[in-house]
């Protein structure tokens, strides 16, 4: 089934049904039908097509065939086409009588989302989740592999963290500079500069509520409606979803599974055009766990630098590195061109909750002056990041960094890499690629064997079968069926649960 013409003609029926989406999500629950935005947006958009029972019911809804909606059956006239219902057409007409013949008659109101939310998609927080806490409301425990949140799994802050923020809390009761406070910008631009990050001053810093809010900032300051940027995929989301929401049109370059899914640098040639303004290099990777070398960031550089890009590099996992394996940040690599790099404390010091973020610019940055406007008018409107956050930014870096005790032989993130990775392995139809960074896999089913057309299906059976929460591929716009993230943040004796239950799952699993 082609996906975009099938995206056509559910589009065309839904307006010749004069339904708008929210009707059609409608229809289905009363059926008892799953079909969520996110889902339906996706068969409109035609980045995905339906199942058989599926097609079914959006055939019999929209009164149309299904031959007709998979594009099995080309229309030979106007008559072919979807109509509306001589039912549909009576109620139109008695809807307008009774409007005649009664003017006070109340006028339903709805308040919709905006127009600029249709192609945004943040499947990490999605439907199957949404699934999952009703599963949780109804007492059912679920194991949550989902999300890179290092508390709930009794990863602890470090204590002389959590002092120094308790004795500074009464100092951080107003608002900072819209950038941060001085020394907590002070001591990121020495931590800049221990990475090698060239001609980075004060000024170049900025703190944020996490990294997320900074990714925001940066596209809506970058794009216009037109402008394209590249970004990898499989990708953190958020960077699709934010240069969506600011007008722009994310390209998706490819990282190659058969090189541990490093960046595919011819993909990214091809890629280029006259509308490209950037590059996005999520380096260590989220969600493949991959590690660039130095090798393939100086190629991306050349790429850059031979069509005058800005590079965005995503840095935040560059702590959580295993085998002693060197990261090396790519605007080290660049003191030519404009580089905005993001790091932050999440997850190096397991801070999730505190929102402690930052970006630095770097290299050229008398390329971005007007850019570089954009960010402060940006960051001056939001007032400040959180406060109590930046207080620890000085304390954190400087001082016993617990993340290296984790990564190191023998250490705890090190260990349940190691044992998820063997686990996934050795199920009979499962491949997975050993992560040398960060605390996700990416594992892939075997598309012979399981015959995976739907990764948010797989991903809802799993849960709904076996009580454990993944997410699917395609939430991380990676369009080839048959993957998955799990995050190893869990003590091994949970991963160990998980994996028994997924083998047992896929010893019957077939789409």
């Amino acid at each position: 089934m082609d996906q975009e013409l099938f995206g056509q003609r559910l589009t065309e029926a839904l307006r010749s049904k004069g339904f708008k989406q929210v009707d059609l999500i409608n229809v289905a629950a009363e059926q008892g039908i799953k079909l969520g935005k996110s889902k339906l947006s996706q068969y409109l958009n035609g980045k995905s097509t339906p199942r058989e029972d599926m097609l079914a019911f959006l055939a019999q809804a929209l009164e149309t065939t299904t031959d007709w909606l998979s594009g099995t059956q080309e229309p030979d006239s106007a008559s072919d086409q979807p109509q509306p219902s001589d039912t549909q057409q009576n109620n139109k007409q008695d809807q307008k009588k009774t409007v005649q013949g009664n003017q006070e008659a109340p006028r339903m109101l709805e308040y919709k989302k905006s127009s600029k939310l249709e192609n945004v998609l943040y499947d990490v927080r999605g439907p199957v989740v949404d699934e999952a806490n009703r599963m949780e409301e109804e007492g059912t425990h679920v194991i949550k592999l989902n999300i890179g949140n290092p508390a709930p799994f009794g990863f602890r802050t470090p204590d002389e963290v959590v002092y120094d923020m308790s004795r500074q809390l009464v100092d951080c009761e107003g608002y900072s500079d819209s950038k941060g406070l001085f020394s907590a910008r002070k001591a990121i631009m020495q931590y800049s500069q221990l990475k090698g990050l060239p001609n980075v001053k004060m000024r170049d810093i900025y703190t944020g509520n996490g990294v997320s809010e900074l990714i925001n900032m940066c596209m809506q300051a970058l794009l216009d409606t037109g402008d394209e940027i590249l970004i990898p995929s499989p990708d953190y989301p958020l960077w699709t979803a934010c240069a969506t929401l600011a007008g722009g049109t994310p390209v998706h370059y490819r990282c190659d599974e058969q090189a541990e899914w490093l960046p595919d640098l011819d993909d990214i040639r091809s890629k280029v055009t006259s509308a490209t303004k950037a590059i996005v290099v999520i380096n260590p990777n989220n969600p493949t766990g991959a590690l660039y070398p130095r090798a393939i960031l100086e190629e991306i550089v050349e790429i850059a630098r031979q069509h005058k890009l800005i590079i965005f590099a995503d840095e935040i996992y560059d702590r959580l590195v295993f085998e002693d394996e060197e990261h090396v940040s790519i605007a080290s690599l660049a003191p030519d061109l404009f580089c905005v790099t993001f790091n932050g404390l999440s997850k190096s010091h397991m801070v999730a909750g505190y929102r402690v973020g930052w970006m630095v610019l770097s290299g050229n940055k008398r390329l971005a002056q007007d850019l570089i406007l954009g960010f402060d008018m940006l960051s001056n409107m939001r007032l400040c990041s959180n406060v109590p956050g930046q207080s620890i930014v000085q304390t954190a870096l400087g001082g016993h960094q617990s993340v290296k005790d984790y990564v190191k032989e023998g250490g705890r993130v090190r260990r349940q890499r190691d044992f998820i990775y063997e686990k996934l392995n050795e199920i009979d139809g499962v491949g997975a690629v050993k992560p040398k960074a960060a605390f996700y896999i990416f594992p892939r089913l075997d598309p012979k064997k399981f015959n995976i057309q739907d990764d948010d299906q797989f991903a809802l059976d799993l849960l709904r079968e076996k009580r454990v929460l993944v997410v699917g591929g395609k939430g991380f716009n990676w369009m080839e069926p048959g993957y998955f993230r799990i995050v190893y943040l869990p003590r091994r004796s949970v991963l160990g649960e998980a994996t028994e239950r997924l083998a047992d799952f896929l010893s019957i699993y077939r789409q």
